[in-house]
């Protein structure tokens, strides 16, 4: 099978079930920033000090975003063949948000992203979730979508951030507050 179609040179693309729409179509811009997610999550796993359990915990939630890029990529009018987010997952992130927050410290300021490489890159992938997250609202402005699909996106950027303070954590490493200007 060959890796390009030429079907696309015209600046669309295809759906499932065969719609074509414009390459920066809502629902295309939409899934294609959670693609970018889940690349920077495949950036993340390639950390060699990223523990064991952050890693299982990112491997469930690279699926969870190919789940979500289907159901993205399926016109309204058509059937969703996969399995789609619902508070089952919404549970778990929040579940897992909570453990790991029982053993932070408590905020007392705005963090700076940083710290660890580790953590850097969470807070790089909170923010493209952010920027998902906003992508999805315009398009449920326009097709209105699951609510499980809004929250799963709005938990996940606030995972990713929790995340990120876990992973200093995990190693020692402080995050860094940000003072504001003196």
């Amino acid at each position: 099978m060959k890796i390009y179609t030429k079907k696309g040179d015209t600046g669309k693309t295809s759906l499932f079930g065969g719609d074509q729409v414009p390459k920066d179509d809502l629902r295309i811009r939409a899934y294609g920033t959670y693609d970018e997610l889940n690349s920077i999550l495949g950036l993340i796993l390639t950390q060699e000090k990223l523990s064991l359990d952050l890693s299982l915990r990112l491997k469930r939630i690279q699926g969870e975003l190919f789940q979500l890029g289907a159901e993205l990529a399926t016109p309204r009018q058509k059937k969703v063949t996969t399995i789609l987010i619902g508070h089952q997952e919404i549970e778990l992130l929040e579940k897992e948000i909570d453990g790991m927050e029982l053993v932070l410290q408590p905020l007392k300021t705005f963090i700076l992203p940083g710290g660890t490489v580790i953590a850097a890159l969470f807070h790089l992938a909170r923010t493209i979730g952010r920027r998902a997250e906003r992508e999805l609202v315009s398009l449920n402005r326009a097709e209105p979508l699951r609510a499980e699909v809004l929250q799963y996106a709005n938990r996940l950027s606030d995972y990713f951030f929790v995340c990120a303070r876990f992973a200093n954590h995990e190693v020692q490493v402080a995050d860094i507050p940000w003072n504001g200007p003196k």
